[in-house]
């Protein structure tokens, strides 16, 4: 399927877009056959030929879908796709020998952090009493487990963190989580078992699946609040041509898009600039009567202005309300008479 659509795309293309082609691609699987990590489940690559040749190869821990696209500007979206499946969180992983916390984007352990618990000389019977040890003990353990939630907490602050997992065994685990404070519990997602052996890849897969979860509930609740701003005459726009022009203006919180919207392709006019995502190609342009356009991806060029603007891109796996509303919706900053028609 996927060199059925290469030859496909070749053939679309005319002679020197095709030489063009060729050495991109060629580039691409010379890289692929080459330079793969052990580790890597998703590959991407942004290929160019021509007389300023470019290659930029991406590989990620995990997985991204067969896709070629052939464009003068970068197709992005499952890029963003990815991005917000597996975005930013921190697990706090806690033993009685040491704890760790890890920073995980991308579904790989992008830094870490840890401790070992000092040694606890056993002096029963010689200089402590049994009870005297245990008090001792357990001070050394709630002082152990004060510093680690310290270092958690500054770094789920200082580095914009807002989703917290805690894994280790169930004793210690059930310490930090009585001991956390109020806001680091409201970000706790989960808490799950893993010993003092499990590989830190285990971990990671194993808290995956969690925060994958705790991000499509979140998508359930922004889509919810789309559909309540819109129905209440609020700061909300649906549909391909008012989160278009909304993008185009600047004015966009989240971009809330489903993973199967598919609005086709856009045009705008080379002689005035004039833009349309909503109508068919025309003989002539309705603005100017010029006959001369480019098409573009209008699904690819909304998440390009979307990240542009450094706004919040929501990607829903299953909306049946957002697909009626057309499958894409802009919460905004705020709203122009034109609007609210």
């Amino acid at each position: 399927m996927f060199d059925e659509r290469v030859q496909s795309l070749r053939r679309s293309l005319g002679l020197h877009e095709q030489q063009d082609f060729d050495f991109a691609l060629a580039r691409i699987e010379h890289m692929f056959a080459t330079d793969i990590l052990s580790n890597a489940k998703g590959l991407a690559a942004f290929s160019r030929g021509g007389e300023q040749p470019f290659l930029l190869p991406l590989q990620f821990q995990v997985p991204l879908p067969n896709w070629i696209a052939v464009d003068n500007v970068p197709n992005i979206y499952h890029l963003v796709e990815l991005k917000d499946t597996y975005h930013r969180y921190v697990v706090m992983l806690v033993t009685k020998e040491n704890w760790r916390i890890l920073q995980v984007n991308l579904g790989a352990v992008t830094a870490q952090m840890w401790e070992e618990r000092p040694e606890l000389r056993d002096r029963i019977g010689r200089e402590w009493s049994k009870s005297h040890f245990q008090r001792h003990r357990q001070e050394r353990t709630r002082k152990f487990l004060k510093d680690a939630i310290g270092v958690l907490n500054q770094l789920m602050s200082a580095g914009g963190y807002t989703h917290l997992i805690l894994a280790g065994q169930p004793a210690m685990t059930s310490q930090v989580h009585q001991n956390l404070p109020k806001h680091l519990q409201k970000q706790l997602l989960d808490i799950v078992p893993a010993s003092g052996v499990t590989r830190l890849s285990d971990v990671v897969e194993a808290t995956l699946c969690t925060f994958i979860e705790a991000e499509e509930l979140e998508s359930r609740t922004i889509v919810g609040n789309l559909i309540h701003q819109f129905r209440t005459g609020g700061l909300a726009v649906v549909g391909t041509g008012p989160s278009y022009r909304a993008l185009h203006r600047g004015r966009v919180d989240i971009l809330i898009m489903s993973k199967d919207y598919d609005p086709g392709r856009g045009w705008t006019c080379n002689r005035c600039g004039h833009i349309d995502v909503e109508n068919e190609l025309p003989e002539a342009c309705p603005a100017c009567q010029a006959r001369e356009f480019d098409r573009f991806n209008t699904k690819e060029r909304m998440v390009q202005k979307a990240e542009a603007l450094d706004c919040t891109i929501e990607i829903v796996n299953q909306s049946d309300e957002l697909s009626h509303l057309g499958g894409v919706g802009c919460l905004v900053s705020y709203r122009l008479p034109d609007e609210y028609l």
